[in-house]
């Protein structure tokens, strides 16, 4: 198995185990979103607590080439280290959401 193919099914497998995980509170499900042919993948939350409709992203990453682009990452702790664990190289992980370079802010 080639390397994007690889890291493409170790994201699957690892939103899969995300995905089993019910929340504390409320009526909401969390499901995960694989675009095999574009290389996306996205986990979201849907449902309902305490009377109000919640919904939204996760986690939301690509795999470009042989890299792992997270574009965004709402799990609490992070995923990152969860792809690690389950055979996606450190170095082949980018952290899109962290800008290149540090922002100048004017005072």
């Amino acid at each position: 198995m080639d390397t994007s193919a690889n890291y493409r099914h170790i994201l699957k497998e690892t939103l899969l185990q995300y995905a089993a995980i019910r929340p504390s509170h409320g009526d909401i499900r969390v499901e995960p979103i694989f675009d095999d042919e574009n290389g996306r993948y996205a986990l979201m939350q849907i449902g309902w607590d305490l009377g109000r409709r919640v919904s939204g992203d996760l986690f939301y990453a690509s795999v470009r080439g042989d890299k792992v682009y997270i574009e965004y990452d709402g799990i609490g702790y992070g995923i990152t280290d969860d792809l690690i664990a389950n055979g996606i190289s450190e170095s082949d992980i980018v952290l899109a959401f962290l800008p290149d370079q540090p922002v100048a802010v004017a005072i």
